[in-house]
């Protein structure tokens, strides 16, 4: 437990750093769908230089490049995201446009090798972006995670007539990709998983039958990386394909009606007789889980980035709330028990931050801890989000139940 002097230090510093981080002021915006982007430096022009007013709070932590990167990523999202956000939620709108002016910036191949159109950046790096941009949404910036998982996975595994074939049109998000391992019966016991596909003798073809669930980018994404079963060994006999949108037998589901994360689609992907080329196989025969769980590394480190942005909107969007709402003739800042929910909240939160901070440099140094470490932080990260989220929702008291009130797309923290 924290001291009233603590916590009131705590509350001191949050309100001095409440316009130096990827913060700024939280209202509810009435905006088009279409949006006007402001000219932006890419990635790539920002390693090893210093531009503009840095974000000073925690530059002891973060490197300069990494200190411009979430410059560049807190920029777009407060404006491209924060103002469509609370719109796209409403009318379940997938923000394709919004995604491709991302990937203008180096956002739709942060992990990938330059010579396909990637930034080339480490698990680090990547952790400072994804919590600027999910800032300002967190639904749009969970599935940028995942379409980056999907490039990745080609970058690593893939043949190099793949990277140069798919990899240019992906991370420039000409194309979209999405990640297919969960199934109905099969979720955290990812080698159970009974999609199969079976090779046609002599014609250099695979058929693929089965069905995947909860895929973010169903029916909108162009590319579909699905783990299918190509023999008999439970963790060996897994294969990693990639499918195109329009194959024949490839079809989807109806979107689901999610209470979060509802401005990307969610779908089945129902695959019956697919026939696919062999040259569509990532990575050798029986590699599939290998990939997969490995690509779930990343992953994880990347959804609780996300989780630790959309915690600290809320925080920033509670703090403003409270400043100005009074009752008993005061603001329920002014209350003693306000600052202390706040001061736990936000110490919640930075712990957050230094677990995923963590876990990403174990992974980027190959540590042989880092697939503890990265499991531990998505953990910590997401749970800790969650009640933040709620505790957010409480101190709006009633207002936080209404879709006026920004906090009440922290749903989509529930998911994670």
């Amino acid at each position: 437990m924290f001291s009233s002097c603590t916590r009131r230090w705590l509350m001191s510093a949050a309100a001095k750093r409440t316009h130096e981080c990827c913060c700024f002021p939280i209202k509810i915006q009435r905006a088009s769908l279409s949006s006007s982007a402001e000219e932006s430096t890419p990635l790539s022009q920002l390693q090893g230089c210093s531009k503009g007013k840095l974000l000073e709070w925690d530059k002891h932590r973060l490197t300069p490049d990494q200190l411009n990167f979430r410059t560049l990523a807190s920029d777009f999202s407060k404006r491209e995201f924060v103002p469509f956000a609370s719109e796209w939620d409403q009318r379940e709108y997938f923000p394709v446009e919004v995604l491709r002016k991302a990937a203008s910036l180096g956002f739709g191949g942060l992990f990938c090798s330059q010579d396909v159109g990637g930034s080339e950046l480490s698990r680090a790096d990547g952790a400072v972006i994804f919590e600027a941009l999910a800032y300002g949404d967190v639904s749009t910036t969970a599935y940028l995670s995942v379409h980056n998982m999907c490039c990745s996975i080609i970058d690593r595994y893939g043949t190099e007539d793949q990277r140069k074939l798919w990899l240019p049109q992906l991370t420039r998000m000409d194309l979209l990709a999405s990640y297919c391992l969960t199934e109905p019966c099969s979720g955290s016991d990812a080698a159970s998983l009974q999609t199969s596909a079976k090779q046609v003798a002599g014609s250099g073809e695979y058929i693929l039958n089965g069905t995947k669930a909860f895929i973010s980018g169903g029916g909108a994404s162009d590319f579909y990386l699905v783990m299918a079963r190509t023999g008999v060994h439970k963790t060996k006999g897994i294969s990693c394909f990639l499918l195109e949108k329009g194959m024949r037998g490839l079809s989807f589901g109806c979107p689901e009606n999610k209470l979060g994360w509802r401005c990307q689609p969610t779908t089945t992907v129902i695959m019956e007789d697919v026939r696919v080329p062999a040259t569509n196989l990532v990575g050798s025969e029986g590699l599939g889980l290998s990939i997969a769980l490995g690509a779930l590394d990343g992953g994880r480190i990347n959804i609780a980035a996300c989780s630790v942005g959309g915690a600290q909107f809320c925080i920033d969007a509670t703090q403003e709330y409270v400043q100005t709402r009074k009752q008993f003739g005061k603001a329920l800042l002014d209350f003693q028990n306000t600052q202390f929910k706040l001061a736990d909240m936000l110490t919640t939160v930075h712990a957050s931050r230094l677990m995923v901070a963590h876990a990403a440099s174990a992974l980027d140094a190959k540590d042989p801890g880092a697939t503890a470490s990265v499991a531990m932080a998505k953990r910590f990260a997401t749970d800790a989000s969650y009640n933040v989220s709620n505790d957010a929702l409480q101190l709006h008291g009633g207002y936080g139940y209404l879709k006026d009130y920004p906090v009440s797309l922290s749903l989509s923290l529930r998911l994670d």
